[in-house]
């Protein structure tokens, strides 16, 4: 059985690790991982990794918050904007083709990337 899900469980592994380091970065490894690894449709990928990331979440911010890491104040304001935003994208979901979600998630991890290299 172990067999049978150890793609699943390397994927959420490193996921975890870097989710733990970073403070993100589920979402950039999740997809691309469900779609090229696993060969999930795009649309299911984006909404299952949302559902990979909660547990993630959860389990960095009880660390975080124990070693006294965590700005609560701005993390439950941009929270609760987040999660407007968060219900506007998931219902924007299915409506954007996949050619066009795909494009438009790589354009975001490279933009993402430079500015990290450059800033």
């Amino acid at each position: 059985m172990i067999k049978k899900y150890s793609k699943f469980i390397i994927i959420g592994l490193i996921t975890g690790m870097v989710n733990g380091l970073f403070g993100s970065g589920g979402g950039t490894i999740i997809v691309p991982a469900l779609v090229f690894l696993i060969g999930i449709e795009d649309h299911k990928a984006h909404a299952t990794a949302i559902s990979i990331i909660f547990p993630l979440t959860i389990v960095s911010t009880f660390i975080y918050f124990t070693h006294d890491m965590l700005r609560l104040n701005i993390a439950i304001v941009v929270g609760l904007g987040g999660s407007i935003g968060a219900y506007i994208g998931a219902r924007l979901l299915n409506k954007v083709p996949s050619k066009i979600l795909r494009k438009a998630f790589g354009i975001f991890m490279i933009i993402a990337a430079i500015r990290m290299m450059i800033k």
